[in-house]
């Protein structure tokens, strides 16, 4: 059974797969932020961007080039219906035959389209709010579970109060790049279930060079390339399905390297399958309620990676910020890098 002790060197194959409750419960212990920043705190991991951090963030921009990360919120997205979670709907209200057929009722000739749309807010591209993962009964900041989310949304914690935060320093780490196969030319891609480890992601910062360094409020963006997979294969099972992604291993390099926040080019940031014999999503169960760790998904990468690759920077700056639904767990966002 693995100890407390020797939480911080573990590793994929001393894990002991019977036990998914024993390795989080030490996890937790071994990475809680709870109290760190007070009593009353609802930012978590966000509390180490702060405006010195942002400030120097701002002058990486170089080139001026800016970076779109966000998949398309269409009705050909990658969600299959899993937990009711469905692809955006998109409705017009208004269109431009009624505007040239004058039924509008504007007058002097006005016309004007209009839309709706209705998703699941974490359908596509999104950040996880602290709100969305709970141990135990146990949300962020070692608050009761009821008391934080309720019938009427996350009362605490709401992905709103991060509306005004994720803006500084963003570091792209191309472990497709390094450590995938590029058979089919998309820069490199992990197999389905592979665990990336902290080594891996020592060797990639090693690799990539002086501007892949990680250091405090930054947000890390993680590429596998299982999203350029997708893309050539189709959706298929990249909703739930099996996926490269990071070990419950790396809990203890995320909370000691004090990033804000982290991303990945899949839709569940963990390996798939996990890491036990029976669990899911053990690694977002220590890292959003203990450590307080935004974790973003299905971001895309792909062409971000690919101007890195050429011109051997690494870090940039990066806004992301969340819709601010009120009360949402969880929200989308159309993050944008500029070099």
């Amino acid at each position: 059974m693995t100890t407390l002790d020797g939480i911080v060197g573990l590793q994929p194959e001393s894990l002991d797969r019977s036990d998914p409750e024993g390795v989080i419960a030490l996890l937790a212990r071994a990475c809680s932020n709870t109290g760190r920043w007070g009593a009353d705190d609802a930012l978590g991991t966000l509390n180490h961007i702060d405006e010195e951090t942002r400030a120097v963030a701002a002058g990486l921009v170089r080139r001026g080039r800016a970076f779109s990360l966000s998949l398309p919120f269409d009705a050909n997205g990658p969600q299959n219906g899993w937990r009711r979670r469905t692809n955006p709907v998109h409705t017009m209200l208004d269109t431009g035959i009624d505007a040239e057929r004058g039924i509008q009722g504007f007058p002097h000739g006005l016309g004007g389209a209009d839309d709706v749309v209705a998703m699941p807010l974490q359908c596509s591209t999104q950040w996880d709010g602290l709100g969305h993962i709970f141990d135990h009964g146990i949300a962020y900041n070692g608050r009761r579970a009821g008391d934080v989310v309720t019938s009427a949304g996350d009362q605490v914690t709401g992905i709103e109060t991060a509306a005004a935060h994720i803006a500084g320093r963003g570091v792209l780490l191309d472990v497709g790049r390094l450590l995938g196969d590029d058979d089919h030319g998309t820069g490199g891609e992990l197999p389905d279930g592979f665990a990336i480890t902290t080594d891996h992601l020592h060797a990639c910062i090693e690799q990539q060079g002086p501007t892949a360094r990680i250091g405090r409020g930054d947000v890390v963006l993680v590429r596998t390339g299982r999203l350029a997979r997708a893309r050539r294969e189709g959706w298929g099972q990249y909703a739930g399905g099996p996926a490269p992604g990071l070990s419950i291993t790396t809990a203890g390099w995320l909370h000691r390297s004090d990033i804000a926040a982290i991303a990945t080019d899949t839709w569940g940031f963990e390996v798939r399958p996990n890491e036990f014999d029976d669990a899911f999503q053990p690694l977002h169960q220590v890292v959003i309620p203990h450590v307080g760790l935004y974790v973003g998904e299905m971001w895309d990468l792909d062409a971000l990676a690919a101007d890195c690759a050429e011109d051997g920077v690494f870090d940039f700056w990066l806004t992301a910020a969340p819709i601010p639904f009120t009360g949402a767990v969880g929200a989308p966002v159309n993050p944008l890098a500029v070099k």
